[in-house]
């Protein structure tokens, strides 16, 4: 848990992520086409490490576990959420606000 709080308090925007997981694939898409340089941590490439994290995402309540993404060191959530916010036009102005974005 300390790990995920350390990581997430570093960056804007944090997505942890798995590299064959098709929805992480989109998440991360769409911060890239806003403008974003999110920090992507692929759980499934540091297999002990990954590991951890992921039993930390489901204990602050992530399910699925990925992709969990933290907006100014909190925790938004999954696709779902993320999707949710950029379709009610909320996400735009959040990562503004944390400095993600500029424009």
């Amino acid at each position: 848990m300390e790990r995920v709080t350390r990581i997430v308090s570093q960056r804007a925007v944090v997505i942890f992520s798995k590299s064959t997981c098709c929805m992480c694939h989109t998440i991360k898409t769409l911060f890239y086409d806003l403008g974003v340089n999110p920090t992507v941590h692929e759980l499934d490439e540091d297999p002990r490490a990954g590991k951890e994290i992921e039993k930390a995402l489901v204990r602050l309540g992530c399910s699925p576990s990925v992709p969990a993404v933290f907006i100014g060191g909190e925790l938004v959530g999954g696709a779902n959420e993320v999707m949710t916010l950029h379709l009610s036009s909320s996400l735009v102005p959040l990562l503004k606000q944390v400095g993600a974005i500029w424009l």
